[in-house]
């Protein structure tokens, strides 16, 4: 039977071992969410234990973003991928060991394993990114993205939560810390089953390059582009805003003003995932819409604002709804904004591009988790989480109307845009009008008067006479256009 829709990049072996794998470590992410929480807050029942242990993770990770971009570049993503999971496979070994022999009783352990997880992580994101393009047809992408954001909220906010309420309920976080390093496990399995992935070819020699050139490549074209930095820095100030806050403060809403158990915080969670995994599943059938610059914005200041959902919640229903809201609009925006990035950006830099991305993206993230607790002592609890959906949905929002941020989406009409195709040898009669993005084929007789507007693809050998209207836009061709050019 055919796979159609969003299940079509699962014909593809290499893409079904790397979505298989990710799954199941995405799962582990989801039991060490809800285990360590769980875990930190039996300890020492604050939030700034919690916040020392999310600066923990985030800082090193972030650090090692750039890096991992490039050496994602240089080398085959896979074997990086890898290493990651292999390191980040003994982390979680080591940590239900001290947990399971009750050797776990100072945060400095946690710390410095969330710390060594954090770092293997930072290689994990760019090299998959990397990845998925050079394994899918470009026809696809948008359906691979979707499966992406259908196995990150099932796996970390569904399955994952579900399995780590069950799991400490019955042995503790000890067990709930080695089913995640048996994740892992699996993950290594299906990376080694992988082919080999080939380099990206490159115009130049990157072996003549060194890391911190090709680096600096990777900012450079970043600058270039409105539509790239101004959304990294959106994200940068949108996750300072909210994700520490809630990552910080949510467990403790649920656990000591709601009296809930793990369960119940696994709960919220799971719902958060059902709304991703729907979210994921519509954009995959239904795809991008044709403003889908400003669909992705909309669609995340939408999210962000209802983070105050949590902070306004007197039950744990309503924070079921909330996290349904700010998840599945967030992996909605998300499916669109991958699938922009992959078609736009040539496959030599794509590594080094998403790796700027995360890096910026999440460079402030530390910082959210320092000032959590802070301000939630200094103004309260619940006015955090409210005031930071609303101000991360005013900043999210307001990146959109930089001046080029829009620019892909009035280049690329849609992203997959239908064209007629004229025969080759037709004569077009006198004063024809060529309709937008018509495939006009070599040899091709286009007479005086007609009108060729914009977009068509005028073919070498296509002979255009004195008069014929060729308007902005028109691609009439020398050498094969490169992505580069069509995106700045």
């Amino acid at each position: 039977m055919r796979l159609a829709g969003p299940l079509a990049p699962l014909r593809n072996r290499q893409f079904r071992l790397l979505w298989t794998g990710m799954s199941a470590s995405l799962v582990g992410d989801g039991v060490l969410l809800v285990a360590l929480a769980w875990q930190v807050y039996d300890l020492y029942g604050t939030p700034a234990a919690m916040s020392a242990v999310g600066v923990a993770l985030s800082l090193p990770q972030v650090a090692t973003l750039l890096f991992g971009g490039v050496v994602s570049d240089r080398l085959d993503p896979r074997k990086v991928m890898l290493a990651s999971d292999l390191l980040r496979l003994a982390t979680m070994s080591t940590l239900a060991v001290l947990t399971l022999t009750g050797a776990l009783t100072s945060l400095w352990p946690i710390l410095i394993i969330a710390a060594l997880h954090g770092a293997a992580a930072g290689f994990f994101g760019p090299a998959f990114d990397a990845t998925v393009p050079k394994v899918v047809p470009a026809d696809e992408l948008v359906a691979a993205n979707s499966l992406d954001q259908f196995v990150r909220p099932a796996g970390m906010q569904i399955f994952g939560p579900m399995l780590a309420g069950a799991v400490i309920a019955v042995g503790g976080a000890g067990w709930a810390f080695a089913v995640n390093a048996a994740t892992f496990a699996v993950s290594v399995a299906c990376l080694l089953a992988m082919s080999r992935i080939p380099l990206t070819d490159s115009p130049a020699d990157s072996s003549s390059e060194s890391i911190w050139q090709e680096m600096r490549a990777g900012l450079s074209y970043v600058r270039k582009h409105v539509w790239l930095w101004g959304t990294f820095l959106s994200a940068t100030f949108t996750y300072l805003l909210f994700v520490g806050p809630t990552e910080v403060l949510l467990p403790y809403v649920v656990k000591h003003e709601l009296g809930g158990s793990a369960s119940a915080l696994a709960l919220v969670l799971t719902s958060g995932g059902l709304g991703a995994i729907a979210a994921a599943l519509a954009v995959g059938w239904f795809g991008i819409p044709r403003r889908f610059m400003t669909y992705t914005y909309g669609v995340w200041a939408v999210a962000t604002l209802a983070v105050a959902g949590y902070g306004a919640a007197s039950h744990t229903w309503q924070l079921a709804v909330a996290c349904v809201l700010v998840n599945g609009l967030e992996a909605a925006g998300t499916v669109a904004w991958a699938t922009t990035k992959q078609r736009f950006v040539p496959d030599r830099m794509l590594g080094r591009v998403s790796s700027v991305d995360w890096f910026v993206s999440t460079a402030l993230l530390p910082l959210s988790y320092a000032l959590a607790a802070p301000v939630a002592a200094w103004i309260g609890v619940r006015e955090t989480l409210i005031g930071a959906g609303l101000l991360g949905a005013v900043v999210t929002f307001g990146f959109l109307f930089l001046p080029g941020m829009r620019r892909p989406e009035r280049e690329l009409a849609y992203i997959e845009q239908p064209s007629t195709d004229v025969p080759a040898g037709t004569d077009l009669p006198a004063s024809i009008d060529v309709p937008a993005d018509t495939d006009v084929p070599a040899d091709t007789d286009v007479p005086v008067g007609s009108g060729v507007p914009v977009g068509t693809d005028v073919p070498v050998g296509t002979d255009v006479p004195p008069g014929t209207a060729v308007p902005a836009g028109t691609h009439v061709p020398l050498p094969a256009v490169d992505r580069e050019v069509v995106s700045a």
